[in-house]
């Protein structure tokens, strides 16, 4: 069974060269609600693996200077291949320009071998979509060995030792992690990591269980609950309804002064005279683009310094 597939466009990541470390069956230490794939019982260790050099051989047949990561990832948890650092050693022998990148759950940073591993990439993505222990059990539904107090104290713990390009993710659930409670938990630890940028998402593909995403507008309000200086980036759209509203030159200022936001937000809230007046607060150089990890954010100018920086 293949492992590479794609490339794929990534508006996050550029083009992406995807390797999938578990192609025959789902082999992961959580059972997500929120997950693609089928339900299926939690591992701590993968029971069937791909050979090191049969991934390498592969991948130099796709491999070309037009890709801009090399994304390792799963039908599961990508942590969970027991090859992981000679696999990372290998793939640097051939990447040349190409950065490689992991998505990962996070949970198996407890274990030395694999966090020394992750320093090495060019890029890494935590995900994290709780941090009280009864809604990380309900949304992620991890192998019984894993508990978020440890999970969360090894993410910030590798956000200030990593060098590389670090994203982290929450994933929002209607109903389950939602809350201002939970938000402003997630908040707090938000604070203590050195990150580019923090994702928000929501359900995108058909769940493996029967829960449901929230709206663009929801994942909009949910982002204002989170301190202005973290780097926000709303990355799921599928649930949105254009707003298009109408913005005073203060009211842009305000919502951009709250939050930065990309093209694409500006285009979900507002509408056809705001977005000339934003044209103007921008040739007035009130409000200037930053990119950050592939994208590019509307910021207020005098916030340009103000903006956490790793």
């Amino acid at each position: 069974m293949n492992t590479i597939f794609g490339p794929i466009n990534s508006r996050r990541f550029g083009s992406s060269l995807g390797v999938d470390l578990s192609p025959a069956i789902k082999q992961c230490n959580f059972d997500c609600l929120y997950c693609e794939l089928a339900p299926a019982a939690t591992m701590d260790k993968q029971v069937k693996t791909v050979e090191v050099s049969t991934i390498i051989n592969e991948l130099k047949e796709h491999l070309n200077d037009k890709i801009d990561v090399i994304t390792l990832t799963a039908n599961g948890e990508p942590t969970l291949y027991p090859h992981l650092d000679k696999l990372i050693d290998e793939i640097d022998k051939i990447k040349n320009s190409t950065e490689t990148l992991i998505l990962t759950n996070s949970a198996t940073l407890v274990d030395k071998k694999v966090f020394n591993s992750l320093l090495k990439l060019d890029q890494v993505k935590l995900s994290l979509d709780a941090i009280s222990p009864d809604v990380f059990k309900k949304i992620d539904r991890p192998h019984e060995s894993i508990h978020v107090e440890d999970v969360v104290s090894k993410v910030i713990e590798f956000s200030k030792v990593y060098k590389g390009k670090l994203f982290t993710e929450i994933l929002f659930v209607y109903g389950i992690n939602d809350t201002k409670e939970e938000i402003a938990k997630l908040n707090d630890v938000m604070l203590d990591l050195h990150v580019e940028r923090i994702d928000l998402g929501t359900i995108d593909r058909p769940p493996a269980y029967p829960v449901s995403g929230i709206s663009y507008k929801e994942l909009h309000n949910a982002s204002l609950e989170f301190d202005s200086s973290l780097p926000i980036h709303i990355a799921s759209r599928v649930h949105a309804e254009p707003n298009n509203s109408e913005y005073s030159k203060e009211d842009i200022l305000n919502t951009l002064d709250k939050r930065p936001l990309t093209q694409d937000d500006i285009n979900l809230l507002f509408d056809d005279q705001s977005k000339e007046t934003l044209s103007q607060l921008i040739d007035e150089g009130k409000i200037v683009k930053k990119v950050v990890g592939n994208l590019e954010f509307l910021i207020l100018h005098v916030n340009e310094k103000r903006k956490r920086k790793r």
